[in-house]
């Protein structure tokens, strides 16, 4: 079967991860990179490039014409509506799903003095920052995880924010802060590796056996919890679940301005009897609180400065 993947050390870490875990389940498997143009256009923010989804649509587009059978994303990369031909087959355990703070001294963020540049192309972790240190000036950053360090280290930014699950797949051990997800949210399925099929195909019954159950109804939670406020937008969301026993989640989930001077904010614990409607009745809440309001806020506030 043929693996499509994009082109960076990160997504090639992830296709080495599904073609490792297939291979000892007896599946052979090939890679095939597609390059995207969420890679193409590196020279401005995420939010700038045409619609969500820039890492995925090609590889779509790729598994119709026949020429993959699975593709391999970081989970928080996929649109919340998807082709109905297209199935997650699989959603990998999954792994660290926090911010972390690498900086060029060692600093934590608190230790940080007024006015020091942090890098991110995230709105989510950049009004959740201004949130908490409104003193500090974000700047954007592009690029892939190597880039990034680079430029960190060029002296280019006092600190840069990171996906901890990057550095962890990478098998790189730095000096970092995690960021607790109390006060940094992170986004929805953050950590995840998500394994997509055409539905009803031999690829989605072989790579079904890759799921991991705690993690596929974790993420599905988050994935209901913020869709009606998201909207198919970028905006500064977070949306975090989690076991907290055999029986209930924790549901974590906050809509920010995209200064960090506003919010709406949901933490409850519901039970894992009929999660999907306790998740679309607190999704319910998320808007009744003022969600959408403070998404369509944040899309204006971004066409302006487009403009």
């Amino acid at each position: 079967m043929i693996i499509g993947t994009r082109g960076s050390d990160l997504a090639l870490a992830q296709a080495t991860t599904i073609e490792r875990m297939m291979s000892e389940r007896g599946v052979s498997t090939t890679r095939k990179i597609i390059k995207t143009s969420g890679d193409t256009f590196t020279d401005r923010p995420l939010h700038e490039v045409e619609g969500v989804g820039a890492f995925v649509r090609e590889l779509d587009d790729r598994m119709f014409e026949g020429e993959v059978d699975i593709a391999v994303h970081s989970m928080k990369d996929l649109p919340t509506i998807r082709p109905e031909e297209l199935t997650t087959s699989a959603v990998l355990k999954r792994d660290s799903p926090f911010d972390v703070l690498l900086t060029v001294d060692g600093s934590r963020l608190d230790e940080l003095p007024e006015m020091s540049v942090i890098g991110t192309t995230s709105m989510r972790r950049r009004a959740q920052i201004l949130r908490h240190r409104p003193d500090l000036e974000v700047q954007d950053l592009r690029g892939n995880i190597n880039t990034r360090i680079r430029k960190l280290n060029e002296g280019l930014y006092d600190g840069i924010l990171l996906a901890e699950a990057g550095l962890q797949r990478m098998g790189w051990e730095m000096d970092v802060e995690r960021l607790h997800q109390d006060h940094f949210c992170p986004s929805a399925n953050q950590g995840t590796i998500a394994v997509v099929t055409l539905a009803g195909t031999e690829a989605e019954e072989a790579t079904s056996m890759l799921d991991h159950r705690k993690t596929r109804i974790e993420t599905t939670i988050e994935r209901i919890v913020v869709a009606d406020v998201e909207g198919g937008c970028t905006a500064p969301i977070g949306s975090f679940t989690e076991f907290v026993n055999d029986d209930e989640l924790r549901v974590l989930a906050e809509v920010l301005a995209l200064d960090g001077s506003e919010e709406v904010r949901i933490d409850e614990i519901i039970p894992l009897d009929n999660y999907e409607e306790h998740a679309r009745e607190l999704a319910m809440e998320l808007v009744d609180m003022g969600g959408k309001e403070l998404v369509e806020l944040a899309v204006c506030q971004l066409s302006s400065k487009l403009l």
